[in-house]
């Protein structure tokens, strides 16, 4: 299978003499539904901003496609999508203009566009407020446009930083939908996250980065079965009254989660 990502000795350090990624090593396969797993400062958000061509790094190499990014920079940026944290797009333009821009930047004409922009805002549901000022939009309407834009471009590799921060369940299930069938249809999806909950459901793969190390690169399967133990912690500052059935049905629901 071809390698969608290749990353070797990838290195980053700022200006304050921070070392974000201290040289990280990982592949992606074309297809892979791939998880970046840390903490919040871990050095993901880094590592897809150099991937996606928004940071330099201070060493190291990035592949896509077999595509080196040093000499192919235009042909990398057009082969990936990126949907962001932050909103990043202009709040006072029109939803469908900021799609039909999006894809201007990258060589798409105007009457393809806009066809593109149709479908996916249909798909994603903003379709009815595409003549609308961005800024109108509720939170989860912005979270959908900006899925939308990172493939108005139909990229083969899909990279999603934290996306589902601070969004409902109904968005989050909306988004997971959208994001499953286009894996299906082998777009080669990146997620960021910093909850492993979200990486064991999504993902076939898990890549653990700590402190701007790479600790743990595996299966999803292989992943879950290492861990052997599981600790759960009660604090209790207060007790009143206590129902022995509620107390019993808790400690049933406790018993059939250590037992997994």
């Amino acid at each position: 299978m071809q390698v969608a990502l290749s990353i070797k000795n990838l290195q980053k350090t700022y200006a304050n003499q921070l070392h974000a990624l201290k040289g990280i090593d990982l592949q992606v396969e074309q297809g892979d539904f791939f998880a970046l797993l840390g903490s919040n400062g871990a050095g993901k958000t880094t590592a897809i901003g150099i991937i996606c061509g928004l940071l330099h790094k201070t060493h190291g190499s990035v592949k896509i496609l077999g595509l080196d990014q040093d000499t192919h920079e235009n042909e990398v940026k057009s082969l990936i999508g990126l949907m962001p944290q932050e909103f990043n797009f202009n709040f006072f333009e029109p939803v469908e203009e900021i799609l039909i821009n999006q894809a201007g930047f990258h060589g798409i004409k105007k009457s393809t566009a806009k066809v593109r922009s149709e479908i996916l805002l249909k798909k994603m549901e903003p379709w009815d407020k595409r003549l609308d000022m961005a800024k109108s939009l509720s939170g989860g309407m912005k979270r959908r446009l900006m899925l939308a834009r990172a493939l108005i471009h139909q990229p083969k590799i899909l990279i999603l930083d934290e996306p589902t921060a601070g969004v409902d369940v109904q968005l989050r299930q909306n988004l997971w939908n959208n994001v499953k069938e286009l894996n299906k249809q082998g777009v080669t999806i990146i997620l960021t996250t910093h909850l492993m909950h979200e990486a064991e459901e999504m993902c076939n793969k898990i890549a653990i980065i700590n402190k701007g190390n790479l600790i743990k690169l595996d299966t999803t399967e292989n992943l879950l079965n290492s861990i052997k133990t599981k600790k759960i912690i009660f604090k209790v500052k207060k007790i009143n009254k206590i129902n022995q059935k509620d107390l019993d049905g808790t400690f049933d629901i406790i018993g059939k989660f250590i037992k997994k």
